[in-house]
């Protein structure tokens, strides 16, 4: 009998997740584009709700919905003008953390390309064109 290994497992468990999310923040505590969208002084809270929403979606422990119901992505980010400039800047400190974590290939095109479809449908700006 195989046991099935989820993402979240096969990654590496909570410390990958950990890694690439803190270097994410990093990239973001200094883009003057995207800093603005976190309300917060500190970038933590924001550091702790992206690491642990990460981690149920890749098939980690559901802490992130026992803290704060169903992720409601869109809506959580309706508030703040997400465009293109926005989408793109997110998207490069996002692959930026990736680089530093050096998934296998496969791996890193899975969650690769869950971020460009995350980042894309987080867009509610009019496209420039």
């Amino acid at each position: 009998m195989t046991q099935q290994v989820t993402f979240y497992e096969a990654v590496g468990g909570e410390e990958t997740f950990r890694r690439l999310v803190h270097r994410f923040y990093q990239g973001v505590a200094d883009d003057p584009l995207l800093r603005p969208l976190y309300p917060e002084e500190e970038l933590g809270p924001a550091e702790d709700r992206l690491r642990l929403f990460l981690i149920q979606y890749w098939g980690g422990p559901n802490t992130y919905s026992q803290q704060r119901g169903h992720p409601r992505l869109r809506m959580r980010h309706n508030p703040f003008v997400i465009g293109e400039a926005e989408r793109d800047a997110w998207l490069r400190h996002m692959r930026d953390a990736m680089d530093e974590l050096a998934l296998p290939e496969q791996l890193d095109r899975m969650m690769w390309d869950y971020f460009i479809m995350a980042a894309n449908s987080m867009m509610n700006a009019p496209i420039n064109g």
